[in-house]
């Protein structure tokens, strides 16, 4: 009931405002030379169009059918156009109350904010106001991602962290009965200089006898879970690393927690990351100085959870963590060390519905800080939108907090001290001051930060009035049919000007009607910045005396030049028919360019060193190898001294690769030759750049030279006689070689007699032992007869 007697106090004021200020408004109205209804209402929403067919008199333009709304009723106009906003709401679910605490509800099912999406028609310049309501839940799920340093100086940290699983768990069980909690650590990128890349130092980064892990950018040791134990077990297993710099990767990270959403386990829930370390932080930029220089792409890179893109992207910026952290309602507690609480607190500053806590030295006191700092976060509620609002709509807030306080302005987006079960209110106001596209929507989201939840509005803008829809085309109230009658006036078609369109372009002479007042035969009369009267522009008067309009079309103005540093022309001119006429030192469309040229010399004297031009007292470089405020530095270059070896080597010696186009290549050359070394001018003898080389040609000799730039030439002083390497003896290496090769020759002889030896003496052996091993035969042959027969006589008796 009283927050019903608050809007309708609102709604009586506007209306006594409106009637105050009618006759103010309503000079705007007229001064906008409104040629239809649609036009008319953009310019204010105390403009009306009167559709009275008879409400102009003789001569009177159409125009003047845009007025205020006590102007056309005291011009007795009896039928004003003049559409107004609404607001519609279209989901409206209550927010949740619980009757019986025991009732265990899904995230999902439970609602904080109402309405939850509305519809607003708006007219420009007219605000539409909405009641929001927001009720802090009682039970509402935490997602608690603990996000630790395992660096070396954390050691003694890591040892009272193993237990804050199940320690933690009691403690949130007092605040919500849904509470998971998961576990990631960081060291450092593992490139140099952040940490030793020898093979040593990868495998174990610490000093001494201390055993350490390898180094590691991001590691996500344990998704969330609502396993206290397991969180105890898995933190029980790591091990301190280490890193060389004193500040950490802390924010490479804390992206990879923000944007892998489905890696660490969010819920559409209340997230909370607690960041613990005892250091600094690099950010963007710093990754140069490991040769990184593609920008953090925001991106989730965790492979076998594991952040595998540190080495190629560089550190985030504090603003583009700040968009993702708010993007992904993450609400950041920083558990820090004494020694960085200052750092950390401007840090926390930048980072919406973020908190610092003071970190014990061996972080002993965690527990108790995550919870300090969880309702130091929660107790507070902070409205704001979602992503850029479209261009000319803008939003205001009054907010009606706990025990009636009544917040405006910046303080109206905001209520603090909520507690569970308090319910504030905010009146939140939409405006446009411009109407895009007609027929387009746009929808904007609001929500409070660190919540899901969201409010949608769509926005549905009055372009145009109700009245034009009804128009009456080819109508008979338009001369011979030749318009369309709406709103009370006719629209010409094309070809016809005219009150009711009784002119023809082709048959009016040029000093008829308005046709005089058209720049270059264009449709706009007297620039839309005048009246035509009698074929005369007769320009607009401005509030501001020293803004006019002038020339013979009122084409020109003396305010709609370009601006530099917010100051018309710069500050360095004087606005002439819409162009910047600048002063004597300084040029360019907006007076922005200065012609002094003295922030562009060199210590050598030279403009840009000799690289470049100066444009607006800030060197441009032609060569594009070449940076620096004054083209001085060249990362790529290999040096000046190799970089004109050649023209100095083909000018003294008539050798190398440009002594055929010596003339040519080399012409901005002035060659001193020198008998001693030396006489070779020193850098310290000169009052510019001078460099001291030393070369060395096709013919390993090497040539001695001083380099310096006055004036575009450049000025050389060589040793005319270059340091050759002494020639080879040729009658020791020939005599070497010929003994050589008689050596080699005899030692081949050698050989090849040493080897017919043993082979000899080896069948030798072969034949001895097969003679000894030889069975010779002892049959007779069969066919074998002896010469000797004897005879036996049969009667001897051997008597």
């Amino acid at each position: 009931m009283k927050m019903n007697l608050q809007v309708l106090f609102i709604a009586v004021l506007s209306a006594v405002l409106r009637g105050s200020l009618a006759q103010q408004d309503g000079s705007i109205c007229i001064k906008a030379n409104a040629q239809s209804c649609g036009e008319c209402i953009q310019v204010s929403e105390m403009c009306g169009w009167c559709t009275d067919e008879n409400f102009l008199t003789v001569g009177a333009p159409k125009s003047a059918r845009c007025d205020d709304l006590e102007s056309l009723k005291d011009r007795k106009c009896k039928q004003v156009e003049n559409p107004r906003g609404s607001v519609a709401i279209n989901t409206n679910t209550p927010v949740t109350v619980r009757k019986d605490r025991s009732e265990k509800l899904k995230p999902e099912q439970i609602t904080q904010i109402q309405p939850q999406k509305l519809t607003l028609r708006l007219r420009s310049g007219e605000p539409q106001t909405f009641q929001f309501k927001f009720k802090r839940a009682e039970d509402y799920p935490i997602d608690l991602y603990y996000l630790m340093d395992l660096s070396f100086s954390m050691k003694d940290d890591l040892e009272n962290v193993k237990n804050l699983g199940t320690d933690l768990m009691k403690e949130m069980q007092k605040i919500t009965s849904d509470f998971r909690i998961g576990f990631g650590s960081f060291v450092e990128k593992t490139v140099m200089p952040y940490i030793s890349t020898t093979p040593a130092r990868l495998l174990n980064p610490c000093t001494g006898n201390q055993n350490c892990t390898s180094p590691f950018s991001y590691k996500n040791v344990l998704a969330l879970t609502n396993k206290g134990d397991e969180f105890n077990h898995l933190v029980g297993q790591q091990q301190i690393s280490g890193n060389l710099d004193s500040p950490e990767g802390g924010f490479d990270a804390i992206m990879q927690v923000a944007v892998c959403k489905e890696q660490i386990g969010w819920r559409n829930v209340t997230r909370l990351l607690v960041f613990s370390t005892d250091a600094g932080f690099h950010f963007a930029g710093d990754g140069k100085l490991g040769g990184i220089v593609l920008p953090n792409d925001g991106r989730c890179h965790l492979e076998n959870n594991m952040y595998t893109m540190s080495h190629y992207y560089d550190y985030p910026s504090i603003a583009h963590l700040v968009q993702k952290l708010s993007e992904h309602n993450i609400q950041t507690i920083f558990a820090v060390t004494e020694e960085f609480q200052s750092v950390y607190q401007e840090l926390k500053n930048l980072i919406p519905k973020s908190a610092v806590g003071t970190l014990s030295a061996n972080s002993s006191n965690v527990i108790k800080l995550i919870i300090d700092a969880y309702n130091s976060l929660s107790s507070e509620v902070i409205l704001e939108p979602v992503g850029k609002l479209p261009e000319g709509v803008s939003l205001s807030y009054k907010s009606i907090c706990k025990n009636n306080v009544v917040g405006t302005g910046e303080d109206g987006r905001k209520c603090s001290n909520i507690s569970i079960g308090d319910e504030v209110h905010f009146q939140i106001s939409v405006e446009s001051q411009k109407c895009p596209s007609p027929g387009k929507q746009e929808v904007i989201m609001i929500k409070p930060q660190g919540f899901t939840e969201k409010v949608e509005v769509i926005l549905d803008f009055i372009c145009d009035c109700e009245c034009a829809a009804k128009g009456e085309p080819n109508s008979k109230k338009c001369f011979e049919n030749s318009g369309t009658f709406e709103c009370g006036a006719c629209k010409c078609n094309e070809g016809r000007i005219g009150q009711i369109c009784e002119c023809s372009k082709d048959e009016v002479r040029t000093d008829d009607l308005d046709a005089n007042c058209r720049k270059d035969n264009g449709t706009d009369i007297c620039s839309n910045n005048g009246d035509c009267v009698c074929g005369t522009c007769e320009c607009k008067k401005r509030d501001n005396p020293a803004e006019v309009y002038s020339g013979q079309y009122c084409e020109c103005d003396n305010f709609n030049c370009d601006r530099f540093n917010n100051k018309l022309c710069g500050g360095h001119g004087r606005c002439e028919c819409r162009k910047c006429i600048c002063e004597a030192n300084y040029t360019g469309s907006a007076c922005d360019c200065s012609i002094d040229t003295s922030t562009c010399l060199a210590r050598n004297g030279q403009i840009c060193n000799g690289r470049g031009e100066c444009e607006c007292g800030t060197c441009k470089c032609t060569d594009s190898k070449f940076q620096g405020p004054t083209c001085e530095v060249c990362p790529t270059c290999p040096g000046v001294c190799p970089e004109h070896k050649d023209c100095v080597q083909c000018l003294t010696f008539q050798t190398g690769e440009k002594k055929d186009t010596c003339k040519e290549d080399c012409k901005n050359f002035r060659l001193v030759r020198v008998q001693k070394t030396e006489e070779l001018p020193q850098p310290t003898d000169q009052p510019f750049p001078r460099a001291i080389c030393k070369e060395r040609d096709e013919n390993d000799c090497w040539f001695y030279f001083t380099l310096a730039v006055r004036n575009d030439t450049n000025e050389v002083h060589v040793f005319e006689k270059p340091e050759c390497p002494a020639g080879p003896d040729i009658i020791p290496i020939v005599a070497g070689v010929v003994a050589g090769i008689v050596m080699i020759g005899l030692a081949l002889l050698l050989i090849w007699k040493l080897l017919m030896i043993i082979h000899d003496r080896r069948e030798f052996a072969k034949f001895e032992k097969e003679k000894m091993n030889a069975i010779w035969d002892t049959g007779e042959n069969p066919i074998y007869k002896s010469a000797v027969t004897t005879v036996v006589n049969p009667k001897y008796e051997g008597k």
